[in-house]
């Protein structure tokens, strides 16, 4: 009888030692899963935080788009009427003056760059010898004209009588066309032209406010 008490004992015993860590086990699992709860969250806030720092970034973007000005027209012939200033003198058989170009009609418009300039028998007629060459010692510049406003340039005539083997032509004034035009206007001013084109009487600069 003894010995039977012993061993009931010992069976008791080992099902409480089982019973105690099935109870550890299930417990184990549940507390593993909570620092995995807290790194999806840390996660998942980083995303939030990129996309913040990304906003600053479109501002200069949208302010560019609205910053650029509207185009300006450029000046015609039918809006424009020409003149000379001879008061420049002259040097080495040379004449300067300037081309001045005024504004007649109602809107502004833009002088830009360099005229077209040749010497002419009459308005309708084809210049004579070599066009202006361009001087380009003055940097062209934008130059706006309001209605009756003007802009100039440096117009330089050398004396056929200079040129030896010029042939001599008589000319009624000078045929402009104003930048990026393809109508001209013509002012009269009788002077001598070379009929021959290897000769280059006029010089021409870029406009700037009269």
């Amino acid at each position: 009888m003894r010995s039977q008490r012993i061993s009931q004992g010992f069976v008791i015993t080992t099902a409480a030692a089982a019973a105690a860590a099935l109870m550890l086990t299930a417990c184990g699992p549940s507390q593993s899963q909570t620092p995995g709860t807290t790194e999806p969250g840390t996660t998942s806030a980083s995303p939030a935080t990129t996309s913040a720092s990304q906003t600053p970034s479109q501002t200069p973007s949208s302010l560019t788009s609205t910053s650029t000005p509207a185009g300006q027209a450029l000046c015609k012939a039918g809006t424009l009427a020409a003149t000379t200033d001879a008061t420049g003198g002259g040097a080495a058989g040379s004449v300067y003056m300037k081309l001045i170009l005024t504004n007649t009609g109602t809107e502004p418009c833009l002088l830009r760059g360099f005229p077209g300039v040749s010497l002419a028998n009459d308005a309708a007629g084809a210049p004579i010898g070599a066009p202006a060459k361009r001087d380009e010692a003055m940097p062209a510049a934008d130059v706006l004209l309001a209605p009756g406003q003007a802009g100039s340039a440096v117009l330089r005539y050398t004396q056929a009588g200079n040129y030896s083997d010029c042939t001599m032509v008589d000319a009624a004034g000078y045929r402009i066309y104003p930048p990026e035009d393809t109508a001209s206007l013509f002012l009269a001013q009788p002077t001598q032209a070379c009929s021959n084109a290897g000769i280059e009487l006029l010089t021409i600069g870029a406009f700037q406010p009269a």
